[in-house]
């Protein structure tokens, strides 16, 4: 009987866990959406409730790629990894939104470089830059909100 209550215990105690994951990695793709969706405000002036969306994601995934100890990329490493995380989910956002729901939230047709007018190469380096912001923002968040120890860099 005891066993049972063990297992039980050891039960609940995973489900705490995930429940703590799951509130952490809510608050961080709320933070990194509205933190993006008032960026873009700022930068042209109106923005797009899928840019949270985007935003988000992105800012989570990004954030993941120095927590797993055993990857030790270095911040160069995880801003290259970073842009390509944000240009390609910025092309499906943008085949979601702008091609198949017509919404028309951005359209990078006359830049050079561009794939379908929803990503370019402009705007692939931007996210470059934009991604060293995302990771250490993200470690910010993580270690003044949640208690995490902040990760050492290392830039190559």
């Amino acid at each position: 009987m005891q066993e049972n209550n063990g297992i039980a215990v050891e039960k609940n105690r995973s489900r705490t866990v995930s429940l703590e994951q799951v509130v952490k990695v809510l608050f961080l793709f709320l933070f990194g959406g509205l933190l993006y969706y008032y960026m873009e405000i700022l930068y042209r002036g109106y923005s797009h409730f899928s840019m949270i969306l985007c935003g988000g994601l992105c800012f989570v995934l990004i954030g993941a790629l120095n927590q797993k100890k055993d990857w030790n990329l270095s911040i160069l490493s995880q801003m290259v990894i970073g842009a390509l995380i944000i240009t390609v989910l910025e092309f499906l956002t943008g085949v979601i939104v702008n091609l198949w729901l017509k919404w028309n939230v951005w359209d990078y047709s006359l830049e050079p470089y561009n794939i379908l007018g929803q990503v370019c190469l402009v705007y692939s380096n931007l996210w470059f830059l934009l991604s060293f912001l995302c990771i250490v923002l993200d470690d910010f968040v993580r270690a003044f909100v949640f208690g995490e120890k902040h990760p050492k860099y290392r830039w190559l």
